[in-house]
């Protein structure tokens, strides 16, 4: 194995990007993303401020690597041995990590930093695909075990699902219950049955 550019993996250019996600997530946290600035987050960090500008550029900088970083790592898919299930467990997990008091309100910021920026809303785009991606792993198992029928896009399913959790969340700013995201997860399935997905 060789390493490129001579650079070593880790080290402490990882450790300062370890921290600087960790101190824009906690800033995300407490101030959402109208309040994030690189000079907060460069204090926070204990990384001299121009070397967050230098490496990060801005807060849409920041954000774009939070969620690059966030993007790979693994989500808890279920398996609870039945489409249905599976589809209301990931519906539900949406909604309880919005509404988790630590991490809600980064995926909140995420969103709202989505709305105003587009370097943003590209970085938070491939962060949903790759998730949808890992999700869409319960449809295939559907399809295997002939619970929805050949050619079902996982993709468009698990979109379909969620969506009426992000719409009450963040554009009609309802509360999202169970039975509502058990609806949006049976709502899924039906038209994935029907063939329309």
């Amino acid at each position: 194995m060789t390493l490129e550019s001579g650079k070593r993996p880790g080290g402490r250019s990882a450790r300062v990007r370890d921290a600087v996600r960790q101190a824009t997530l906690a800033e995300l946290a407490e101030h959402g993303f109208g309040g994030l600035t690189v000079e907060n987050v460069a204090e926070r960090s204990g990384v001299h401020k121009t070397t967050v500008y230098r490496r990060w550029g801005n807060v849409e900088g920041l954000i774009a690597d939070a969620l690059e970083l966030a993007r790979d790592e693994p989500w808890p898919v279920p398996d609870t041995g039945s489409v249905e299930g599976d589809l209301r467990e990931i519906v539900r997990l949406v909604r309880t990590g919005f509404g988790d008091p630590e991490a809600g309100p980064v995926a909140a910021a995420f969103v709202a930093a989505a709305m105003q920026s587009p370097d943003a809303a590209r970085s938070l785009h491939d962060f949903l695909t790759a998730r949808h991606e890992q999700s869409a792993e319960v449809v295939r198992r559907a399809v295997a075990r002939g619970e929805l029928p050949e050619g079902v896009d996982g993709h468009e399913v698990v979109r379909v699902a969620i969506a009426p959790v992000y719409y009450r969340l963040f554009v009609s700013h309802e509360p999202v219950t169970d039975d509502d995201a058990d609806r949006a997860a049976a709502a899924a399935l039906a038209a994935a049955r029907a063939g329309v997905l």
